[in-house]
Order: C-alpha cells, then sequence, then structure tokens
C-alpha cells in the first residue's frame, strides 16, 4: 500500500517548494503575503500609521537596527525610551533623531543587559516615571563572542541576549498589563530572534552545560540564544493567552545587516558579504520587520508567530517545541533567582 509514501512526499515537496519560494523572495525583495518584503524598509512598512497614543522601550536602541527603529517609532509619533548601555551614543542618538524630527518624543535610560542588577535598577528607574508602555521591543544584542561569562556569572551571549531580555519583561509586564486596562489598547512585545536559531546545540539548549567552557561554540551559542528568543515569545505568549491579556508577543528575523554586532567577526562577515550580496540588507531594510510586527495594525491580536521580510515564517522544529519553552522558562526563572541570592 503506497498512501503514507505518497503524502510524507507531497509533504516533503511542499515544504521545499515553499522554502523556494522563501529563497527568491529574499533575493528578489518580491513581497509577500503581507505586501512587504525584503527589500521593504521601516519607513515604508508602517506609512500613515499614527502612533501618537503611544509609548514604546527599545533596547538598544542607540546604533544599528535599534536605531532606526527608534528613529521611525518617533517619526510616527511614538513616545520612545531608549534603554542603552552606552549612554554617550544613547544621547548622541537622541540628538541625532530630534534634529531630522523636531516632534520626535525621545528618552534614554541607562540599560546593561548583561547585569541583573542593571536591569533591575532600569525597571525600577523607568517604572517611577509612571509612564505607559504598549510597545516593549527586546532588540539588543551580541553576537559570536569568544567564551565568557558575564559578572552574574553567566555565558554571555545567553545572558545578555535571552537572559537579560527574559528579566526585564516580566519586570515591566505589569506597567504593560496596567497600560491595557487603563487605554484599551492592546499591547505588543517584539523579540528580535535570528535565523541563526536553526543552528544551536544538540536538543538546542545546553541546559547542563550553559558555562561550561569546553564545548562551548561561539556561533552555536549565538543561535542557541537567538532559540531561545523564539521560545521565550512563545511561552510568554501562551501564558498570556491563557490569562486573557491583550498582549501580543511575536519574534521577527531582521534580516543579513552589517552593524556593530559583527565587530568580534567582523573581516570573516565581509569576506561572507563579498560573496552573498544579494542577502544582504541594509539598516533601513533590517529594522522593518520590527517595525511592522510593532506597529501594523494588520497584526492586531497576532501573537506566539515569528516573522522575516515582514511576513510570518516558519522556525525550526525546536522554536515550536512547546515542552522545550516551558523548560527553559523554569530553567530562566531558577538561573535568575541564583543570581539574585546574597
Amino acid at each position: 500500500m503506497h498512501p503514507i509514501p505518497l503524502i510524507s512526499q507531497s509533504s516533503s515537496s511542499f515544504v521545499v517548494k515553499k522554502k523556494m519560494v522563501g529563497v527568491f523572495r529574499l533575493v528578489s525583495g518580491y513581497p509577500g503575503p503581507s505586501g512587504f518584503g525584503s527589500a521593504s524598509t521601516a519607513q515604508e512598512v508602517t506609512e500613515g500609521i499614527d502612533g501618537t497614543n503611544l509609548t514604546a522601550l527599545v533596547t538598544g536602541g542607540a546604533s544599528g537596527i535599534g536605531l532606526e527603529t527608534s528613529r521611525v517609532l518617533a517619526l510616527r509619533g511614538v513616545h520612545v525610551i531608549i534603554g542603552a548601555r552606552n549612554m554617550k551614543a544613547a544621547n548622541e542618538a537622541k540628538n541625532k533623531i530630534v534634529r531630522e524630527n523636531t516632534r520626535a518624543r525621545i528618552d534614554v535610560l541607562e540599560l546593561d543587559l548583561c547585569s541583573t542588577s542593571s536591569i533591575r535598577a532600569f525597571a525600577d528607574n523607568f517604572i517611577a516615571l509612571h509612564l505607559p508602555l504598549n510597545i516593549l521591543i527586546n532588540n539588543a544584542g551580541i553576537m559570536f563572542c569568544p567564551f565568557q561569562l558575564s559578572q552574574d556569572g553567566i555565558e554571555v551571549q545567553l545572558a545578555t541576549n535571552h537572559i537579560g531580555h527574559f528579566l526585564l519583561t516580566n519586570l515591566l509586564l505589569d506597567t504593560m498589563k496596567n497600560t491595557v486596562k487603563a487605554t484599551g489598547i492592546q499591547g505588543r512585545i517584539v523579540n528580535l530572534s535570528s535565523i541563526a536559531h536553526h543552528y544551536c546545540y544538540y536538543k538546542g539548549i545546553r541546559f547542563h552545560k550553559i558555562n561550561h567552557k569546553q564545548g562551548y561554540s561561539e556561533k552555536r551559542a549565538y543561535g542557541q540564544s537567538k532559540l531561545a528568543n523564539i521560545l521565550h515569545a512563545n511561552e510568554l505568549s501562551r501564558r498570556l493567552q491563557e490569562e486573557g491579556v491583550n498582549i501580543t508577543v511575536n519574534s521577527v528575523h531582521p534580516g543579513l545587516i552589517m552593524t556593530p554586532l559583527f565587530r568580534h567577526s567582523a573581516a570573516l562577515m565581509k569576506l561572507l558579504k563579498f560573496f552573498s550580496f544579494f542577502l544582504w540588507k541594509n539598516v533601513p531594510q533590517g529594522a522593518a520587520t520590527t517595525c511592522y510586527v510593532a506597529l501594523h495594525p494588520r497584526l492586531n491580536g497576532v501573537t506566539g508567530k515569528y516573522f522575516a521580510d515582514c511576513n510570518e515564517m516558519r522556525p525550526s522544529s525546536y522554536a515550536r517545541n512547546e515542552s522545550l519553552g516551558r523548560e527553559l522558562w523554569e530553567f530562566s526563572n531558577k538561573l535568575i533567582s541564583s543570581v539574585s541570592e546574597p
């Protein structure tokens, strides 16, 4: 009998065709179902959107795609708070945006996502401002770092890219919930992940060897942290839906962009870009998916999804594993608790 093999072959062929279509859209910039594609810019995907009644927090908003995200949100009338480790760069970014757009509402607060004490201080300072919080964009990150531990004793890529944002989101979640209740406006959380989440450790997250130097790979450690971003978004989305809270949580792949993230492997990336120039985006294009998911009315009520080139995409099997997401949630809480113990 042939039904099972035939269905399997048909399904496999469908997946291959979808991937080929995705590659074509990436290279050509041809728009997907959303009407936007890899060539779309952040300004284009937010054209005509009025965000004057919204407040957004952008981590790492002082450079790269974080700066472009902050600029475009401010252009649409959003009050933007930039969380940044380098306050000099953050104030320069603020001044640059305001020079271009005199009506821009930009504030900056110090935030080091590699330090749980800095994250707690940032959250306290933000809450003390008594501002609403409609949009949280977990944008900041580091990439391909040689093995090192954070000041809290956590492998630095996971500490910065996932644990820091996990703690920050938890600390600000009540503020977002209160904003939803007070305004009736849906809240949105956007986690910046990467297509690199496909290239992670065996079984996705090496829970029992998180801080082990032996077996460490800067590329797989980065992929692990980006996988964690998606798992975090999906699990938080599930929990908020169970609570009946009107806050969506999604993750995005911004695309390949030459930004300061590549400072640990600049020569390699420049060589790679030379041979794959047609796959790379500029910064305005790189910020497009973040701004689309954060602002576009078409995504009202859309949650627990993964986006690339402003279109919903299917992430890896690890990223879709709900039990892995729950395990990471519990692991992250325990890790943060162990750091907080005197």
